[in-house]
């Protein structure tokens, strides 16, 4: 099982958004795909029970006390706050982790630092987990990008997606659905966004 981790330790970063349509995708290309969710507000619980049962199929994983079926991937919905211990024994799970930013000076700042964090911890200096970067609700070329980019530089992690603020996320969610699960033509535009963060989720370092 291929596991990915979605953190941040600021709340309101995209977390769950960005968790629920990598799990989608994979659930669209075929894979069985469970889902950890840890977040306090339990919103992607939430939105996997409202998922229509004709979409491709994705499992809730308790955290504690439950059994699941062996998933070809696991996405990790991960808690605000996530550090210490916690942090550590969650990059011991995952193959992956993506840090979604949001667009702003202090979600920007504040991500920074963890992500000096992350590349500190053991299993990443050795290459056993690697880390990408998605700015949310960000466009290239915006000054949000280009002082996100300023910050990271030297860090030596790749920016995989810019993804625009748009209703395609909010209103594919109340449906239970993920952009992937969108008729094409509704979601066009935001698909083609996430063409580079899908290669290097799916490639084998």
């Amino acid at each position: 099982m291929q596991a990915i981790l979605i953190a941040n330790p600021k709340g309101g970063s995209g977390k769950t958004t960005l968790s629920t349509n990598i799990a989608g995708y994979l659930a669209s290309r075929g894979h069985s795909v469970s889902m950890l969710d840890l977040d306090r507000q339990k919103s992607a619980s939430q939105w996997l029970a409202s998922r229509p049962p004709s979409l491709p199929a994705i499992r809730l994983l308790l955290a504690e006390g439950g059994k699941s079926a062996a998933a070809d991937w696991l996405v990790i919905d991960s808690p605000a706050g996530l550090h210490g211990k916690n942090l550590e024994h969650a990059l011991k799970l995952v193959h992956k982790v993506i840090v979604p930013i949001a667009p702003s000076l202090f979600d920007i700042q504040a991500s920074r630092e963890f992500l000096e964090v992350l590349s500190r911890e053991k299993v990443v200096r050795k290459g056993k987990t690697f880390v990408g970067v998605v700015g949310m609700r960000m466009a290239p070329h915006t000054r949000a990008a280009t002082t996100l980019e300023q910050f990271i530089a030297g860090l030596g992690l790749p920016v995989l997606a810019y993804l625009r603020e748009t209703q395609a996320y909010v209103n594919a969610a109340f449906e239970g659905k993920t952009l992937f699960d969108l008729p094409t033509y509704l979601a066009e535009r935001e698909l083609e966004q996430w063409t580079y963060l899908l290669n290097w989720l799916e490639k084998s370092q």
